[in-house]
């Protein structure tokens, strides 16, 4: 068996379930990885290899930044990959229109319910546009009906 062309395979595929054997394998004396941390030295060693194409360290690069692990891409890669991969910024638009001057205190609770919905849902780590727009619709009606004395 070719152990580096099967862990330069592993490494392009992010076989984890291969790679954990690969490594048991060859160190047996080292204590064994969780798929978690397999999945971690993979990225890290795409991004360190120049043997694995460029897209798939990119990729590797987004990904440890996005979980919130180094990057180990040199420095002159990382613009290019960046552009490549850009990170995604989550955003949430709420906007209440008060019909006239009489409503705009009632618009602003409204829109105080449904941002403090929104955050609720991101502290929760529950970013799903159909969970989040849920949350808020629930809680412009909850706010409406509590103004209006309606139960």
């Amino acid at each position: 068996m070719q152990h580096s062309a099967e862990m330069r395979r592993c490494l392009l595929d992010c076989d984890v379930a291969q790679m954990r054997r690969l490594d048991q394998h060859l160190m047996p004396h080292l204590k064994e990885l969780s798929d978690g941390e397999v999945l971690i030295t993979i990225h890290l060693a795409r991004t360190l290899s120049s043997l694995i194409p460029f897209r798939l360290r990119a990729w590797s690069h987004r990904w440890l930044l996005d979980h919130g692990y180094p990057s180990r891409l040199p420095d002159h890669l990382r613009p290019r990959a960046e552009r490549i991969y850009p990170k995604i910024i989550d955003a949430v638009g709420i906007a209440v229109k008060a019909g006239n001057d009489l409503f705009k205190p009632v618009a602003g609770m409204v829109r105080d319910a449904m941002s403090d919905a929104v955050l609720e849902c991101y502290a929760d780590n529950r970013k799903e546009p159909e969970f989040v727009k849920a949350r808020m619709r629930a809680a412009k009606d909850s706010t409406i009906r509590k103004l209006l004395g309606v139960k």
